[in-house]
């Protein structure tokens, strides 16, 4: 069982997504912007996937994560960007902050639950 960070402005896509992560018995905690999405993950240091939508008031999905990746114990945790952008210069912003994976929206459930655990199974693999 992972801990995953899922920030998402939309209530209906943290809530679908959340139980995606919770029928592969995952803890899942929820931000609803960018800046809550940083504080819980300075506050618990602790999360083994970080999720995100890019597009997000307040902070958005990259702002985030450039502050996340600051905090030590999240330099090489994954980081998945939930789009429905698809621009070339997002890739490589993404790119330059160590964006693991993209999920492009409308998300197909079967799709994302298989990345999910590769991700994650990745992750546990010594370097």
């Amino acid at each position: 069982m992972a801990k995953i960070l899922l920030v998402d402005d939309s209530e209906f896509m943290r809530y679908e997504i959340r139980a995606l992560l919770v029928g592969l018995g995952h803890d899942v905690v929820e931000a609803h912007d960018g800046l809550q999405g940083y504080r819980l993950a300075r506050e618990h240091k602790d999360f083994n996937l970080i999720i995100s939508d890019f597009n997000m008031p307040t902070w958005d999905g990259l702002h985030m994560i450039a502050e996340i990746r600051s905090i030590e114990a999240y330099k090489t945790v994954p980081i998945g960007m939930l789009t429905t952008e698809s621009s070339k210069n997002l890739k490589y912003k993404g790119k330059e902050l160590g964006i693991t994976v993209w999920y492009v929206k409308p998300l197909d459930p079967d799709i994302f639950c298989k990345t999910v655990t590769a991700v994650l199974e990745r992750s546990e693999q010594p370097a």
